[in-house]
């Protein structure tokens, strides 16, 4: 990613945790956009992430960052069960707005943020940034050619084992805590991409932990026509996190694929292609970038993952917690 003298968007920066200082991190690879601004609850901690990553605004509150006329695009970094009054706060005060995943804690929430930025005609996306990893990129690119054939099965896992503390957002249902909306989500919206947003049949099994959440799931989902995808997600479990989809005259393996850095095509049992990505960012960049390219040519929703299969994969998640009967506190 060459830096250009084209035109850039102008980022704000809603939160200040870790996720956005990855966000922050890749923007200087983006040849689209520049990081202008920052909030946070506190001006000290805005003061501070504004001097780690040369950020030239920073503000003590979500409002002031909003209300800057300078901001063009909001990264919504905050916790999921605030995404919903956040992103609402930044489309209201105008601005196009990325907002991290899972885009909100159900579908209802996610309806209602859609239905807002079309209304008011306002670029908005969830930051799936596997979409956009150019590695994922070419196995849409083999699929689409068709390389393997039809494609008859996905397995996919991704789980980390976290430390225990019931009162971080992992594990606090409070917080929205739990597997399926922090991790889950990731294989959930990779067969997504594969198969698309609507399997006939979901069948699920969970393991619920002592302080009320996910700890440990897996899904098959059925699309029909010999169709499946087999779904692993966990966060007091280490799994391997690769991704193999197998076809009717091949394979594609894409190891560690929440953040991609290579995919292997296989066609009759021979590695045939292999496609490495030497990026020198993290991956966060690749998501930014669409964003820009949306706003400056006038786009307000990104084809690569629109608002429609974000709202579709929200109401599979709905379904899997109702199959669960696992609701969070403040639904």
């Amino acid at each position: 990613m060459n830096q250009s003298t084209a035109r850039k968007v102008k980022w704000g920066i809603m939160s200040t945790g870790w996720i956005a200082e990855q966000f922050a991190q890749d923007l200087v690879h983006v040849n689209n956009g520049i990081a202008y601004a920052v909030g946070s609850r506190s001006q000290e901690s805005a003061d501070r992430f504004a001097a780690k990553f040369n950020i030239p605004h920073a503000y003590a509150n979500y409002e002031n960052l909003v209300n800057d006329p300078e901001v063009e695009a909001l990264y919504v970094g905050t916790p999921h069960p605030f995404h919903c009054e956040n992103v609402l706060l930044a489309l209201r005060a105008g601005k196009a707005v990325l907002c991290e995943k899972p885009f909100t804690v159900n579908s209802d929430e996610l309806s209602e943020l859609i239905t807002t930025a079309r209304q008011s005609k306002l670029f908005l996306m969830e930051a799936m940034w596997t979409r956009f990893l150019t590695p994922i990129v070419q196995v849409r690119k083999w699929l689409k050619e068709g390389r393997i054939g039809t494609v008859k099965l996905l397995k996919a896992d991704a789980g980390f084992r976290a430390d225990w503390n019931p009162q971080g957002r992992l594990l606090n249902p409070d917080l929205g805590g739990g597997a399926l909306l922090d991790i889950g989500i990731y294989p959930v919206s990779f067969a997504s991409m594969i198969f698309g947003p609507h399997p006939e049949k979901i069948q699920s099994n969970v393991h619920i932990g002592e302080t009320g959440v996910d700890e440990q799931f897996s899904l098959l989902l059925d699309y029909g026509e010999g169709r499946t995808a087999t779904l692993n997600g966990a966060i007091r479990l280490q799994l391997r996190n690769d991704a193999y989809i197998y076809g009717t005259e091949g394979m594609i393996h894409v190891p560690s694929f929440l953040e991609a850095k290579s995919a292997t095509l296989f066609v009759d049992g021979k590695e045939v292609e292999k496609y490495t990505d030497e990026r020198e960012a993290i991956g966060y960049a690749f998501e930014a970038e669409e964003v820009g390219r949306c706003l400056l040519t006038g786009v307000t929703e990104s084809s690569v993952i629109s608002l429609d299969e974000s709202l579709n994969i929200m109401k599979l998640l709905d379904e899997v917690r109702r199959q669960w009967g696992l609701r969070y506190p403040f639904e």
